[in-house]
């Protein structure tokens, strides 16, 4: 339990985050189980303290679930960004209807253009499996933004060998890989199942020669 709070009870706040109308496929556009989220986030608070008091970037936010969640478990400011208008209209008003709205800023841009500061960026980018390297912008936006990144991506052992060479050359630190799996419901006409389970690591990311 986090003040008020407990994981169980930001899993249902969160489950009040709307979900995109119109998912984009070209942009990777999944939304995050309530409860995954809410496990992740549970996670990186109670390990490590990131959340609370902290000022947050969600690069490639969506509808927000990421920042709203992390606003709920007291950050002192979040920003989320987005190069889709319709998603972030979406996640102000999820924002709102939730209360945290004060606390959250939205930006359309893309990622290669930001000129932000913060203390942690939590991000779950596209996987690469429409265009591959998608992950890489948001990799070396988020090592220009905070010192520490927790960033969502797709398993295996390719995956991680060139994660850790890409993230070593921008002058990052891999401190953690906490597995965790998260859950693909039908959003696009080619699935065919009820829902893919899909396994991820959580990359615990630190600038060099910042404490970690």
């Amino acid at each position: 339990m986090i003040g008020s709070l407990t994981k169980k009870q930001l899993a249902i706040l969160l489950s009040k985050v709307d979900e995109h109308p119109r998912p984009k496929v070209s942009l990777e556009q999944y939304t995050l189980v309530s409860e995954e989220v809410s496990d992740l986030l549970w996670t990186i608070e109670t390990r490590f303290g990131d959340i609370s008091g902290k000022v947050l970037v969600d690069l490639g936010c969506g509808t927000g679930r990421l920042a709203i969640g992390s606003a709920l478990l007291g950050a002192s400011y979040v920003v989320g960004v987005d190069i889709d208008e319709v998603a972030l209209k979406m996640a102000a008003r999820s924002a709102k209807r939730l209360g945290v709205e004060s606390r959250i800023s939205w930006i359309l841009a893309s990622v290669e253009r930001l000129d932000l500061r913060a203390d942690v960026v939590i991000q779950n980018p596209p996987y690469g499996v429409r265009k591959e390297g998608a992950d890489r912008p948001f990799l070396e936006a988020a090592l220009r933004i905070a010192p520490i990144v927790y960033s969502l991506h797709k398993s295996g052992r390719r995956n991680r060998r060139f994660l850790k060479r890409f993230i070593k050359d921008l002058g990052g630190i891999i401190d953690r890989i906490l597995p965790f799996e998260v859950t693909i419901r039908p959003t696009f006409e080619f699935h065919v199942k009820k829902s893919y389970k899909v396994k991820v690591d959580l990359y615990r990311i630190v600038r060099e020669g910042e404490k970690s």
